[in-house]
């Protein structure tokens, strides 16, 4: 069962924030989206001369990893819905003439031309990867399949995810200090979304499968992120939990900050877990 229609908007306005985020996401990067990109191109392994396309790109956590290792024979496709992103990405990138970015959907995205400027297809990459970018699709398995099918056959995929657990200490309290602010009650229990569910090595190999990959794995990336005030905002202001901020005042805004810092505190929380899943399988 696919999240709610209600959870999908959600997630698309989380998809839209990246833009006023931009900012805020290239500043958390070395506290975060670069480790994780580095970590996710190291089970991807590009190899020289490979082609990847690296889906909801950010600002290039991945993507320019890759396109160092597939080296001026390879090429690397960047894609993200997000104009700020990519721009930073493609500044970053300069002297990377391996790699392009494209500001698109790639679910609806056609493919880049191939070497010989031919219109793109699907169906011709060696790699596919997308770090912390599936369960933004509205429809996580069909999106996930979509990017299957952009592998040749015999292509892999490197697909990563929070863990189980991970993050959790950011988004509770955030949605708690949203409530008090509102004037609104406490966030009660809820029926877990797809992404929640297959959140285990386990639970994600198996639902890979079902998605057409074979002989998947699942490599686990421990990590934890120590939490100032300063860096405990910027995970919200600067991750697709700035979406959970959609519609509020600046006045607003500054109570919720005020509230969420003084949960973290009242609990004595000092780090976040940001542990991902890199699953990985051939098509």
């Amino acid at each position: 069962m696919n999240a709610p229609v209600e959870v999908n908007a959600a997630l698309r306005r989380a998809v839209a924030s990246f833009d006023p985020a931009a900012a805020d996401f290239s500043r958390l990067s070395a506290l975060l989206w670069d480790r994780v990109g580095q970590a996710s191109v190291q089970v991807s392994k590009p190899e020289p001369g490979e082609w990847v396309l690296d889906a909801c790109c950010g600002d290039g956590a991945s993507a320019i990893p890759a396109a160092r290792l597939v080296g001026s024979t390879g090429h690397v496709d960047a894609v993200d819905l997000s104009a700020p992103l990519v721009t930073t990405v493609a500044t970053a990138a300069a002297e990377l003439g391996q790699l392009t970015a494209y500001r698109a959907d790639v679910l609806e995205w056609p493919g880049a031309p191939d070497r010989e400027g031919a219109p793109g297809e699907v169906g011709r990459y060696d790699v596919v990867q997308c770090v912390l970018g599936i369960f933004f699709f509205a429809d996580m398995s069909a999106g996930t399949e979509r990017l299957i099918g952009f592998l040749r056959p015999g292509g892999r995929a490197a697909l990563t995810i929070w863990r189980r657990g991970a993050m959790t200490a950011i988004g509770d309290r955030l949605a708690v200090a949203l409530a008090l602010v509102r004037g609104e009650p406490a966030p009660g229990p809820r029926e877990p979304y797809l992404i929640e569910r297959i959140a285990t090595v386990v639970d994600y190999s198996r639902w890979l499968c079902e998605r057409g990959l074979r002989d998947p794995r699942v490599v686990v990336h421990e990590l934890t992120v120590a939490l100032t005030p300063e860096s405990a905002w910027l995970l919200v202001t600067g991750s697709g939990f700035r979406g959970m901020l959609h519609g509020l005042d600046d006045a607003q805004i500054d109570a919720v900050r005020t509230e969420y810092l003084a949960l973290l505190e009242q609990d004595d929380v000092t780090e976040v877990d940001a542990t991902t899943l890199i699953g990985t399988g051939f098509r």
